[in-house]
């Protein structure tokens, strides 16, 4: 736990005023998730990657989008060696530790179907063969709300594969003070140091992976996730990956909060942004301006939680 607190304390170098956000991408990382941030252009989406990925010590690559990019760009694909009569594989840029795709609704249909193995399996098929990412493996992808003409909304299907949607939002007028003073002569994103490395990262999900959820804790993740299938203003509900992702956010919370054991407030404290953009609002709830997370909120309000206390 507390070299996950480090690497936070090193991308805050970076990352000036965000620091809920910053534990959110953390316990995502810790939870063997993907993150997709919506968001307006220029509030950090890139450095706040970079500087994950520099503290870590992972291998980063990024991806900048456009309708012209390949799947085998991600993928990678075979090639024949003249010299060897063979064919040989080149990888692609989805194989490493963090992958940073950029814009990702720019790009084809196709394109963005070629993360999907990647996102859920960790690895690409090419030709029949199936190469590995390294471990770990993260998938970070922006999708910017203005300037989308031309751009191709994700599927819900590829939308339920990110465990959280995160929006940064603009700074505070103190924060951008202190942004602009920060990269006067030099970029923070160097002042960040590594403080972890990939296995460190594989211990500590190891450690998340083991932390204690007891019946009551599931059946209280199952009753909020059945209320998004029934309530009125749902057209489709949370799906059992949902379900699953909402299960290794709430142990990734108690991980950072110090415990070996979830209870309801983990639940509660990754719901809305675990399950917000996995919900599709019926067209009562477009007409009338209810938004997901309004209602996943009045659902947290409405259904018991058990008694279990930190």
């Amino acid at each position: 736990m507390k070299q996950a607190v480090k690497i936070i304390k090193e991308v805050k170098k970076a990352v000036v005023g965000k620091d809920d956000i910053l534990v959110k991408v953390m316990e995502v990382i810790l939870a063997g998730g993907n993150i997709l941030i919506e968001d307006i252009p220029g509030v950090g989406k890139t450095t706040m990657a970079l500087a994950f990925s520099k503290a870590m010590q992972l291998e980063c690559r990024r991806v900048q989008f456009t309708p012209d990019v390949m799947p085998s760009d991600i993928t990678g694909f075979t090639m024949y060696n003249k010299a060897t009569g063979k064919f040989e594989y080149k990888e692609g840029a989805g194989l490493c530790n963090l992958l940073l795709a950029d814009e990702i609704n720019r790009t084809s249909s196709k394109t963005q179907s070629a993360l999907l193995e990647l996102m859920e399996e960790h690895s690409v098929t090419v030709d029949g063969v199936t190469h590995s990412c390294p471990a770990p493996h993260i998938v970070i992808a922006t999708q910017n709300h203005v300037g989308t003409a031309g751009a191709l909304p994700l599927p819900e299907s590829q939308m339920d594969r990110f465990t959280i949607r995160l929006t940064m939002g603009y700074p505070s007028l103190e924060n951008e003070v202190t942004m602009l003073k920060d990269r006067q002569g030099a970029n923070p994103l160097s002042r960040v140091e590594a403080v972890a490395t990939a296995f460190d990262i594989t211990e500590m999900k190891s450690k998340v992976e083991n932390v204690y959820r007891s019946d009551e804790i599931f059946d209280y993740i199952a009753r909020l996730v059945k209320e998004t299938r029934e309530h009125s203003m749902i057209a489709l509900g949370v799906s059992p990956r949902g379900s699953l992702a909402l299960s290794n956010m709430a142990a990734a919370s108690a991980f950072l909060h110090k415990r070996d054991y979830v209870i309801p407030e983990d639940v509660k404290r990754v719901f809305t942004d675990v399950c917000a953009h996995r919900v599709i609002m019926n067209s009562q709830a477009r007409i009338s301006d209810v938004t997901a997370e309004a209602v996943l909120d009045e659902i947290v309000r409405s259904v018991k939680e058990p008694a279990i206390r930190g």
